[in-house]
């Protein structure tokens, strides 16, 4: 009893555990995952990234920070970087990526927070390339420069635009799930994004650093704070910890280190038993029934006399019978015919065998 306490009470802590992890960490990591085109929940960019690679794009994840693109030689420029939840807000665009734009790069993100407005939450907008479905009432209405052009909209204002910097465009949505797995069925959303990154046939880089996603040169850069460290960061650590406690609780389980150990008794061998087997074994691979039929036989004829008080010496069969017709005034035929087999030479079918026991069975309930 003490031992199944125990066990409800490390389940129920476990469970508890499993919990607060859930609460505390999961949300983050969704929120890291969600844009990742390595994500296949309803949010990521998993099947519109395998969508631009069956149209032959030239398209690959970036796993490293903005400043390294920057620096990076082995890149040929000009580029377009696709950014998807990056939480900027009002259009704010730092010096560094406006210096970068201007080269000639293009910089697309979704996920503008601007302020939603009195549109519908959903929304369907014909384009060249089909239908586009947008679920945000989130609308950008105030440009700063004349220049900015309104890619997708409608009369509460702008849902994606882009804005021309010299050499290069930033291309801006305020939706996050413009070509997320959720819209895969409505091919007119992966073709639009399509379009917005493929406009001047550049390279594509999808920004994974974004999502907590490291190639191993950065990972080994950043291993001077700790591997935990890196790990709590990113979307599996919670399944990692959810697997451990899982871990501990089946070991304890199975290995029942919460009780006292149960000492074995040594099993008892029955001789008898052992040596009936064995003979049984030896008979049925020799089909010798005729030594069965007359050892059961006897037994069974023993049987009966006890019953009608005749001792345990074999009588004679037409004794026997006698006995029987006077103490159960019960005809003798089958009688005669059970003790007819014992002595029977030859081999007698299994069916049979168990057609005679049954018999015998039917006489000694009389």
């Amino acid at each position: 009893m003490k031992k199944n306490n125990k066990l409800w009470l490390l389940g129920a802590i476990a469970i508890i555990s499993i919990i607060i992890i859930s609460i505390f960490l999961a949300p983050t990591n969704n929120q890291l995952n969600s844009g990742s085109s390595y994500s296949r929940a309803p949010g990521g960019y998993g099947a519109w990234y395998n969508f631009m690679l069956q149209k032959n794009v030239e398209i690959k994840r970036w796993e490293k920070s903005f400043t390294d693109l920057i620096n990076n030689q082995d890149i040929n420029y000009p580029v377009t970087l696709l950014r998807v939840n990056n939480k900027l807000k009002n259009s704010v665009i730092s010096a560094e990526i406006d210096k970068w734009v201007k080269q000639g790069n293009i910089l697309v993100i979704l996920g503008i927070n601007n302020q939603p407005t009195k549109a519908d939450f959903t929304t369907i907008h014909e384009t060249k390339v089909g239908k586009v479905k947008i679920e945000t009432r989130r609308r950008a209405i105030k440009f700063k420069e004349k220049k900015d052009e309104v890619l997708l909209g409608d009369r509460y204002g702008a849902i994606v635009w882009e804005k021309r910097l010299e050499g290069g465009k930033i291309i801006l949505a305020t939706t996050q799930f413009l070509g997320a797995n959720a819209y895969q069925d409505i091919i007119g959303n992966y073709e639009f994004l399509a379009q917005l990154v493929t406009q001047n046939q550049q390279p594509i880089l999808v920004d994974e650093y974004i999502h907590g996603y490291k190639d191993k040169e950065v990972i080994e850069k950043e291993l001077g704070e700790s591997i935990i460290s890196y790990l709590v960061k990113t979307p599996l650590f919670p399944i990692f910890i959810q697997g451990l406690i899982i871990l501990v609780i089946l070991i304890f389980a199975e290995n029942r280190r919460l009780a006292k150990p149960i000492k074995l008794s040594a099993s008892v061998i029955d001789n008898s038993k052992a040596y009936i087997q064995a003979l049984a074994t030896v008979l049925e691979k020799a089909e010798s029934t005729e030594f069965i039929l007359e050892t059961i036989g006897k037994a069974e004829q023993i049987k009966l006399q006890n019953k009608l008080g005749l001792g345990k010496i074999l009588l004679d069969d037409q004794l026997l019978i006698d006995a029987w017709i006077q103490q159960t005034g019960q005809p003798s035929t089958e009688l005669e015919k059970l003790l007819k087999v014992k002595f029977k030479k030859g081999k007698i079918s299994e069916l049979d065998l168990v057609d005679w026991l049954d018999k015998w069975e039917e006489i000694l309930s009389v």
